[in-house]
């Protein structure tokens, strides 16, 4: 079983594993490969029909092909099942730059033609590096009209997602959001997010980890994914791997259980996003959280100290 969790205060139940959608819309600059559109919404349409009830997308995912899919399947299967919970997120304009409130405003309004849906259960800042705390947090920027979406209703809570820890740190502090999504920073191999991890969840946010695997070295290992987030690993990181790749075979575990349940075993940690482009690959992820790992696995692994 897939176990349930409180998302901080925010009131929403969600599976502690997410399934994220970047990857399903079609980003082969990222992630390396394409994804028709037929097997994107099929995806889909399992995830909706499975055991997870958490799903994650974005209005700048493939310029909102991720977010289209994700609304055909809904449409297909005529509406979103009880207590299934979905979250997208705001984004600049992708031909102007523009992260203005009003752009927030047009980008939510697109999100919930493109879903199908009339609210948001959650809706985050994404990718707030792009303009920087103080243009973020101007009177006319997008946090205010972030708010704005809750007082109206139309966003039933709001969060912010991003890579620096330090700027995700201030946003956190600000008080107004309920939930925080990191990214590759919290992993077997990096734990740069721990005071991130550890401050939003005292404040009583909801702590998202998305990208467990790195990008795929943690899932298929260094020799076929000499990469970690997306850029080369460096050598002391692909050393790392090796070793981490080795005590799991010598216990019998798969890498990407070890990558996948290393998070799912922090407690202070609500959902951890998996990033799915198949059925097949949403089978393969309830299989690796659902896998037995033995204590001295863990033991092992803790052995050698990650990045922090």
């Amino acid at each position: 079983m897939i176990e349930r969790r409180k998302l901080g205060r925010t009131g929403l139940e969600v599976s502690s594993v997410c399934v994220g959608c970047g990857v399903l819309g079609g980003m082969p600059g990222i992630f390396g490969y394409e994804v028709a559109a037929e097997r994107g919404i099929a995806t889909v349409r399992a995830a909706l029909d499975g055991p997870f009830t958490f799903l994650d997308t974005s209005a700048g995912y493939s310029d909102g092909e991720s977010e289209r899919r994700v609304g055909a399947a809904i449409a297909a299967r005529g509406g979103l099942p009880d207590g299934f919970v979905l979250a997208t997120k705001v984004d600049p304009d992708p031909e102007t730059g523009d992260f203005s409130g009003a752009q927030v405003l047009r980008c939510a309004e697109q999100s919930m033609q493109r879903l199908g849906l009339d609210r948001f259960d959650l809706l985050y800042l994404h990718d707030p590096e792009k303009i920087g705390f103080d243009a973020a947090m101007a009177d006319d920027g997008p946090v205010a009209a972030l708010v704005q979406l809750r007082e109206r209703g139309v966003a039933a809570h709001i969060g912010v997602a991003g890579g620096p820890i330090d700027l995700l740190l201030r946003f956190v502090r600000t008080g107004i959001f309920e939930v925080v999504l990191t990214h590759n920073r919290f992993t077997l191999v990096d734990r740069s997010a721990e005071p991130l991890v550890a401050e939003a969840s005292a404040a009583g946010l909801g702590v998202v980890n998305a990208a467990p695997f790195g990008g795929g070295i943690l899932a298929k290992g260094p020799a076929a994914v000499p990469r970690y987030a997306y850029r080369d690993a460096d050598p002391a990181l692909l050393d790392r791997v090796h070793a981490i790749a080795a005590a799991c075979e010598r216990h019998g575990v798969p890498l990407g259980a070890a990558a996948l349940q290393f998070s799912l075993r922090e407690p202070r940690i609500d959902a951890t996003v998996v990033g799915v482009s198949t059925p097949e690959r949403l089978e393969q992820t309830h299989t690796w959280a659902t896998f037995p790992i033995p204590d001295e696995l863990w033991n092992d692994l803790d052995l050698a100290p990650p990045v922090r």
